[in-house]
């Protein structure tokens, strides 16, 4: 099995928000695409991925755990997406993240 986790506070951030709002169309599509084939590779995998998390998963973190086998976390662990704000969603296999959490517990 291969297994994902990080030191520290954060698990994952995503992409620097600042800096996508003010990207041109064409690094809109290269960071969905390049971020939509490591999702899928992730979720494709042979071999089970299991996310770590222990601490925070924000934005493309998110979805990379929803795009794991099985995630694993502590108490403190805290999941957002807010790209909402901005106008933005990662949608890269977004569908992976409404099958791996129940609406009551994404609320």
């Amino acid at each position: 099995c291969i297994v994902l986790r990080s030191t520290g506070t954060v698990f994952s951030s995503g992409h620097d928000l600042k800096e996508v709002a003010a990207a041109s169309q064409e690094i809109h599509y290269t960071i969905f695409n390049r971020c939509n084939d490591l999702m899928l590779m992730v979720a494709n995998s042979s071999a089970p991925v299991i996310a770590s998390v222990d601490g925070f998963a924000t934005a493309a973190g998110c979805q990379l755990v929803a795009a794991c086998h099985m995630a694993v976390c502590s108490h403190g662990s805290k999941f957002a997406t807010p790209g909402v704000n901005i106008g933005l969603f990662c949608s890269t296999s977004g569908v992976q993240l409404g099958r791996a959490v129940n609406r009551k517990q994404a609320m």
